[in-house]
């Protein structure tokens, strides 16, 4: 049966059966109703004039079911009363009012991951580049839900299925294996069963404690295995190189072991040796104390002894009388009167005493000299001149000079 009817107010509008008659008690869609789609991978038995509903409340029906373009899913076409506001982004779910109820549509808004907070329109994010775009407006007239936002509600029948393969395909009989085994395996073990689980907190509750450091750690190994790989290059090259090594070990492998046995031999000596000595390494120890006792005692002493005895025989006292590579002789020499010495040398007094033993000099000596004390000098070659011996008629004259040996011939006689 068809009917068609149509009139200068009323919209044109076919009946092709009966199911699209409406039902009474069913939604109000209002003088204004708006149309939108939405598809589903399977619609079960969902058929026209089926409830659409939010939060529980029909405010709407579906006005048709067809095939969508794909021929793979669903496309259902619903009339929902104006009034109604959902955003663009609202979620179509198909459900059972009860176990053997009728199907109905349920629209709602989609749930916010609770893991990520909205940020506000206008908003822009850490490491965004532009600022977070104001939702999509209301749900209006032809607007469309994509499969992505559709899912359904299992079927009884695939309850009673899944429950089958349970009861029939073994699912119990291993239930009841494992309860028996923990029953035999935690009977009489109750004190270690919870002490077991005493420590299983303990251990929860450290592992919980460190979150922030064994998430560091782990951060710290990403690290490192990114660094790694860019390295993988040279990490090959490195164990390429290592093969030729790992033979060389492998090819002198009984030697090694030969070696090992032999140390463990000569260990066994050693200690061998050191439990009969030590007896007497010990008695030899404390025969040395008085001797290490002494030489403690004798505090600085000792090491200045050891300074001097380093440097027999040329001690410091030696430093006084060797001078570079000569040896400082001091000399009393007596010069005829009328020596010249070469370089001239200053008495250290012009006008010393006269000394008692010491005749008066002589005005003029023999040979025309004159007199030591207008200007005579010792002999050639000499470091001090002194008229010692009486009549040489020399005046006392003293000075020193030091002199190396062997004498160089540095003067003449006048």
């Amino acid at each position: 049966m068809a009917l068609t009817a149509s009139g200068c107010d009323a919209p044109d509008w076919e009946l092709s059966g009966i199911e699209q008659l409406p039902l009474p008690g069913g939604a109000d869609l209002g003088d204004d109703p708006y149309e939108i789609t939405a598809e589903f991978t399977d619609v079960l038995s969902l058929v026209p004039q089926s409830a659409v509903k939010v939060n529980d409340v029909a405010v709407g029906r579906v006005t048709r079911v067809n095939l969508a373009e794909d021929d793979w899913t669903a496309r259902v076409t619903m009339r929902i009363n104006r009034g109604v506001r959902l955003p663009a982004d609202a979620v179509a779910r198909l459900e059972q009012s009860s176990l053997l109820g009728e199907k109905y549509i349920q629209l709602a808004a989609p749930e916010p991951r609770p893991d990520t907070a909205r940020p506000a329109p206008g908003a822009r994010p850490a490491g965004a580049a532009h600022p977070v775009a104001a939702p999509a407006g209301p749900l209006t007239d032809g607007a469309h839900i994509p499969v992505e936002r559709t899912n359904r509600n299992p079927e009884v029948e695939e309850v009673f299925g899944a429950l089958s393969l349970l009861l029939n395909g073994g699912g119990i009989a291993q239930i009841k294996t494992i309860t028996t085994e923990l029953g035999r395996a935690l009977g009489g073990n109750e004190p270690e069963a919870r002490s077991l689980l005493r420590r299983l907190n303990t251990l929860v509750t450290s592992l919980d404690g460190n979150k922030a450091a064994i998430t560091a750690a782990l951060d710290g190994v990403n690290r490192l295995s990114a660094t790694l790989a860019t390295r993988r290059q040279s990490i090959s090259t490195v164990l390429t190189g290592l093969s030729p090594g790992l033979k060389a070990l492998e090819r002198q492998r009984t030697a090694l072991l030969t070696m090992l046995r032999s140390l463990d031999t000569l260990s066994a000596v050693a200690v061998t040796t050191v439990d009969k000595s030590k007896d007497d390494v010990i008695a030899d120890l404390k025969a040395l104390t008085p001797t290490l006792r002494a030489l403690a005692d004798s505090g600085r002493a000792l090491p200045d002894s050891l300074q001097v005895l380093l440097t027999y025989p040329f001690t410091d006292e030696v430093l006084r009388g060797v001078r570079g590579d000569y040896l400082n002789v001091y000399l009393d020499i007596a010069a005829v009167p009328g020596t010249e010495i070469v370089p001239a040398l200053t008495p250290p007094d012009e006008n010393p005493p006269p000394a008692e033993d010491t005749p008066p000099a002589q005005d003029t000596p023999p040979g025309g000299n004159p007199p030591q004390g207008q200007g005579a000098a010792p002999p050639q070659g000499t470091a001090q001149g002194r008229s010692t011996t009486p009549g040489e008629g020399g005046a006392r004259r003293s000075g020193t000079a030091p002199l190396p040996l062997p004498f160089p011939s540095a003067g003449r006689a006048g």
